[in-house]
């Protein structure tokens, strides 16, 4: 039986003459959490909407579970837990109404114990209609709706919009559970520092196209070292002007360089000038998700080449 809950093969939308997604190939292993990364418009809601059989592909494919989203998507869906990025909810039903209902809906039984502890951890009250809700609450309703029957899968478009500091915290560890339970997370948000926190692989969306997949370890060790060098001789400004290596700071006797290239020129350089201590600061999702999108070149790399089932 495959390891892989989704997998997509060339999977492309047109609406009219505009490209909503273009050959996006998708693999997300059972038990992981994947964080599909891209601005308003690059093409995530889309495939959300196609993985779900909200919207037909142009051409293409998608599985889930094994089974086609096209022609399956009914079973596919009982086993799926999905909040969207904009959540509707009856205005004059009571929170606890609602779970019930959607309780009422799903194939296997749901604890009650366990939806009212996402109630208390989530601080929730549960007796108030869903108009009288701000913002924030009405996420904590889609939040324990979509976690609380424990799918095998679950699609989290945006899932901290709205909520404080605190609670979306208790959302992320929400997802680490789930995952430590051995399900599935496909978590797409535009806070890059939580994708960094939860996702174990981050493909991230270029006008539609999927230009990078990667583990997030290997992503933020890969892209460019950055090293603080202390000096006791100053160098001059342009002593490390090297193809691959910018320099991003100079306070003092420090420099900070950005290096893609050419490190060891760096480092022969840097010992004329008397090297008095050298650090190497953490490189975050959020700058290199950056200089992805500061890029001319939009073709797909993939850093799961190589294992026989990623393409």
């Amino acid at each position: 039986m495959s390891e892989n809950v989704i997998e997509t093969r060339g999977l492309t939308v047109f609406y009219g003459r505009h490209r909503g997604i273009i050959d996006v190939d998708l693999t997300v292993k059972k038990g992981e959490v994947y964080g599909f990364l891209g601005p308003n418009g690059a093409g995530k809601t889309t495939t959300q909407r196609v993985l779900l059989d909200v919207i037909r592909p142009t051409r293409g494919e998608a599985r889930i579970f094994g089974m086609d989203c096209q022609t399956e998507g009914v079973a596919i869906r009982r086993r799926i837990g999905y909040l969207p990025g904009e959540l509707s909810l009856y205005p004059d039903m009571r929170a606890r109404d609602y779970f019930n209902m959607m309780s009422s809906l799903q194939p296997g039984k749901v604890e009650r114990a366990y939806r009212n502890s996402l109630c208390d951890r989530l601080d929730l009250d549960v007796t108030r209609k869903m108009k009288e809700y701000s913002r924030g609450n009405k996420q904590k309703v889609g939040v324990v709706a979509t976690f609380m029957a424990r799918p095998d899968l679950l699609i989290l478009d945006e899932p901290t919009s709205g909520l404080d500091p605190l609670v979306q915290q208790t959302v992320l560890e929400l997802v680490r559970e789930a995952r430590d339970d051995g399900r599935t997370v496909f978590f797409s948000s535009h806070i890059l520092s939580e994708v960094q926190a939860v996702c174990d692989w981050v493909g991230i969306i270029r006008e539609g196209a999927l230009v990078k997949t990667e583990s997030v370890e290997g992503l933020t060790k890969q892209q460019f070292k950055r090293l603080r060098l202390q000096f006791g001789r100053l160098p001059p400004a342009d002593a490390f002007n090297f193809d691959g290596v910018a320099e991003s700071d100079r306070e003092d006797n420090t420099i900070t360089l950005e290096i893609r290239d050419n490190l060891n020129r760096v480092l022969e350089t840097a010992v004329a000038f008397q090297v008095m201590d050298i650090e190497t600061p953490p490189v975050s999702l959020e700058e290199i998700f950056l200089a992805f999108y500061g890029r001319e070149n939009g073709r797909q790399e993939d850093g799961r080449q190589g294992d026989g089932n990623h393409v």
